[in-house]
């Protein structure tokens, strides 16, 4: 529960955590700032890190020199696609292999796989682009994209193009507007209506599905 209690905090309050981040490492926060984004989009247990909020923030943070914007790109960037890369290959080596009684083995079974293929094919490496935008879906569309076997070098290339279009957008983002005085004054309001968004296609999706059937 205190796990829990302190990602949530670390999530709504992300600008207070970042100059904590700040004050110990110092140079060494861009370390942590890419630990941080490989794990959220290469370890499929890893879902409910903070993503977009992470990125706007430390664009926010730059604006101000507490990071090299150049450098904070290239560190996104970088975990980014390194980490959908080790997702798409963990799902390829491991992802039909899950226990179907375990809760990935219940979002992740044959009869979704085989949908999960059959939409690749269907809507091709835009899918990898759209889901960088969105929490959750963002860490699990490499790991299906391994486990039902889209050609890498087709993912590849789109896990290439996403991960630019996302840390570029959140960052940048954050580096132009995160200063100002009522974004700054209201940043976890903010910070919830970022998450929002970025929840609101897969919601939406879910309920279009729930009402077909």
């Amino acid at each position: 529960m205190n796990i829990i209690k302190s990602l949530i905090s670390f999530i709504l309050h992300i600008d207070e955590h970042l100059i904590d981040i700040i004050q110990i490492f110092d140079i060494w926060s861009y370390a942590i700032l890419f630990l941080i984004v490989f794990v959220e989009t290469g370890v499929v247990v890893f879902p409910f890190l903070p993503g977009d909020s992470l990125l706007f923030a430390s664009g926010a943070f730059a604006a101000v020199g507490a990071f090299n914007i150049v450098l904070l790109l290239i560190v996104f960037f970088s975990a980014a696609v390194i980490g959908d890369t080790v997702n798409y290959h963990i799902g390829k080596k491991i992802g039909t292999s899950i226990p179907s009684n375990s809760w990935i083995g219940k979002m992740i079974n044959k009869e979704k796989m085989e949908k999960a293929e059959e939409f690749f094919k269907k809507h091709g490496g835009k899918t990898i682009i759209f889901a960088r935008f969105m929490p959750f879906i963002r860490t699990f569309a490499p790991f299906v994209a391994g486990a039902s076997r889209m050609n890498y070098r087709y993912f590849i290339t789109y896990n290439i193009i996403g991960g630019a279009i996302w840390v570029l957008l959140c960052t940048i983002a954050g580096y132009f507007f995160g200063n100002i005085k009522i974004i700054k004054n209201n940043f976890s309001t903010v910070i919830l209506l970022i998450i929002f968004i970025s929840v609101l296609p897969a919601i939406i999706g879910f309920v279009k599905e729930r009402f077909s059937k």
